[in-house]
């Protein structure tokens, strides 16, 4: 399947809701009135889109269509368009599908450094193996810093994913300074002239200053190690987790100063709509999403494609 066929196949649950409940609230030629906005809000509330996105949609309806009939087709791209405006219309970036990289902030120079954060359990190991992938079947030469050091099995389940994917991996005994390890990842990429380096680092510390002290000495030294670093700082979030992952990853992005999130496993959410809250309540735009378990179910996210997915009623070829 292509991107879009993909991305309208992970979002299944959430757009079974959506039609669904628009088919139910919406019976063509009645008349829109408060009680089925009403109705209305609160299925959109259902899929984690937010009651801020919700009331902006609903409010949108009721300014074109209150007291009108309803024309299905006529509420469906009324509803689009509003979600297309509220995701791209704040200066978001409409990364292009095309251009694999573009997502990324690459540096001018050297190596581009990508950080890693996420709470535990959020498949932010799979997902940086998704990424590694992502990265090398476009041409770059990647190294991973398994930088996780308190997790055994976190460096063990990253070391099989760059055995698979063919990209080098620096690793240290458990307990090691992760900065350690980010060090020495850095330093490799540039003996080696790697593109990127992907930094993973520990889901949850004791306390949220061990957190921020570990995050800010990984920063520290490899900045000096390679100017500009980190040049990205991504978040790893769940979409199943729905609202309950925002404050979550709130708490934990203010540490690692996040400059976007990694979306895991939207294919299995029926709550689709938490893209939408995250970039309005967190101001961070989601540049990547898992759409599977396989390790190139992985894609740069568009913004618009995504509300063409999310509200498309055809079939997925």
């Amino acid at each position: 399947m292509g991107w879009f066929d993909k991305l309208k196949t992970g979002l299944k649950k959430t757009k079974d809701i959506l039609n669904t409940d628009v088919r139910d609230v919406f019976k063509p030629g009645e008349i829109l009135d408060e009680e089925k906005l009403e109705r209305f809000f609160a299925d959109l509330i259902r899929t984690d889109m937010g009651v801020k996105a919700a009331t902006a949609i609903v409010d949108e309806l009721r300014t074109k269509h209150l007291g009108r009939t309803i024309v299905l087709d006529e509420l469906w791209e009324t509803i689009r368009g509003k979600l297309k405006d509220i995701l791209t219309g704040d200066g978001e970036t409409e990364w292009e599908i095309e251009n694999p990289m573009s997502p990324i902030n690459m540096a001018e120079e050297g190596p581009t450094v990508l950080l890693v954060t996420g709470v535990n359990g959020v498949g932010k190991t799979t997902s940086i193996a998704k990424l590694a992938n992502y990265m090398h079947q476009n041409g770059k030469k990647v190294v991973l810093a398994a930088a996780d050091t308190f997790r055994a099995a976190a460096v063990e389940q990253l070391t099989m994913w760059s055995q698979r994917i063919g990209c080098e991996i620096v690793t240290k005994e458990s307990g090691v300074d992760p900065a350690a390890v980010a060090h020495a990842a850095c330093q490799l990429a540039k003996e080696i002239n790697a593109d990127i380096v992907i930094i993973d680092t520990a889901g949850r510390l004791q306390t949220q200053t061990n957190l921020m002290d570990q995050l800010g000495k990984i920063v520290r030294v490899v900045e000096k190690q390679i100017p500009g670093a980190p040049h990205e700082s991504l978040l790893v979030l769940d979409a199943t987790t729905g609202q309950n992952g925002i404050s979550q990853a709130s708490n934990f992005s203010s540490y690692a100063n996040c400059t976007g999130i990694v979306l895991s496993k939207l294919d299995g959410s029926a709550k689709g709509g938490i893209v939408v809250p995250i970039r309005q309540e967190m101001g961070i735009p989601v540049k990547f999403v898992g759409l599977g378990e396989q390790i190139d179910d992985f894609q740069v996210f568009n913004p618009a494609l995504f509300v063409d997915a999310l509200f498309d009623r055809g079939d997925v070829a």
